[in-house]
């Protein structure tokens, strides 16, 4: 039964163009107001823009303090989701691989290992309220640490005889 206006009822052509009458409106405001003051984004996430970090914000900016600490909060809910993920990753190899997995998932593993290295230097001891602040000393701590005694878990640097 072809779209044949000819070939239908009258009964039907009446319940079309009845239909025809409340659809067109609806059919126009989405098409002509909604579809072009829509926002394009293909992504199921909330995008935010970059704010400074905290050690950009003055001492008194209380409002520069306060984004930076929930960007701070946003990136570390990134950071520990795909942390996750390679954990789950790897979880998934050594069931999938069975005897076989200390071969074959040797390289996920030391992606595994060396995102939680970075996380827990970034995020680690921080506790479950710490903050952009408090990773930035952290941060601060650690670089000076690092200058007098070398790198973290090293041992301590060689002291120059004759100094």
């Amino acid at each position: 039964m072809g779209d044949d206006a000819g070939l239908r009822s009258p009964l039907a052509r009446f319940f079309h163009s009845v239909g025809s009458v409340i659809d067109a409106p609806v059919v126009w405001f989405r098409e002509k107001i909604v579809e072009p003051n829509r926002p394009t984004y293909y992504w199921y996430h909330q995008k935010f823009r970059r704010v400074p970090t905290i050690d950009q914000c003055y001492t008194d900016d209380v409002v520069c303090q306060m984004e930076a600490n929930l960007q701070f909060k946003r990136d570390r809910l990134v950071d520990s989701s795909v942390l996750n993920i390679l954990r789950m990753r790897f979880e998934d190899c050594t069931l999938y691989e069975g005897p076989n997995a200390p071969a074959k998932c040797k390289e996920i593993l030391e992606q595994y290992e060396k995102a939680a290295e970075n996380w827990f230097i970034k995020y680690g001891d921080l506790g479950g309220y710490g903050g952009a602040r408090e990773a930035y000393m952290k941060q601060k701590h650690r670089l000076i640490w690092e200058r007098r005694h070398g790198p973290v878990g090293s041992g301590n640097k060689e002291t120059a005889e004759g100094a």
